[in-house]
């Protein structure tokens, strides 16, 4: 499961500025139009048959099953608008940076006596561009969620458990057992 990277995916619909199309017909060729005329390429994407867009395509089909609804509407916000969806990455990694609210596992090295057992935490934390830009460089690499989780731990154990740098300054954070992220940018 792709935590981290969903969870950036899902926080890019907030700057569209036109909504999504309504028909299953236009949301196929809006997907069609994306993967640059692949139909085998969206079929896969969406798990259905080639024959199955084309009849999308067509006007032959028009009422999606539940399953193909959701994954239609699914790949279309991975691929609306990606201009306005570069220029809030842009933003977020050049000057607003995002900001992750999470409930998470966070374990950390600690000193002798103290435990350094995980626990569950929940943290809103706001990570400065240069964090943002971490995250978006390496999902534009097809970096694994592990990676994700450890730019995003590293994001946190500076920012939120060693304030900058002014406390803590041994302190190795690690990011489990996500039960719940939403990021916004």
């Amino acid at each position: 499961m792709e935590e981290i990277t969903d969870a950036i995916d899902r926080a890019a619909p907030e700057h569209f500025t036109q909504a999504l199309p309504k028909s299953a017909q236009a949301q196929m060729r809006a997907l069609v139009k994306a993967a640059k005329g692949d139909k085998k390429a969206v079929a896969d994407r969406l798990g259905v048959d080639p024959n199955t867009v084309r009849r999308y395509l067509k006007g032959e089909r028009k009422h999606p099953r539940a399953a193909l609804r959701e994954a239609l509407l699914r790949e279309l916000k991975r691929v609306w608008q990606p201009g306005i969806r570069r220029q809030a990455r842009k933003k977020a990694a050049t000057r607003t940076g995002i900001t992750v609210e999470v409930w998470a596992y966070f374990g950390y090295t600690a000193p002798v006596g103290t435990t350094d057992e995980p626990r569950l935490r929940h943290l809103t934390v706001h990570l400065p561009p240069e964090w943002a830009d971490r995250l978006f460089a390496a999902q534009d690499e097809g970096a694994s969620d592990q990676r994700m989780r450890d730019i995003m731990a590293e994001g946190f154990q500076e920012i939120y458990f060693q304030n900058g740098g002014s406390r803590a300054e041994n302190l190795e954070v690690e990011f489990t057992g996500i039960q719940a992220i939403d990021v916004s940018y």
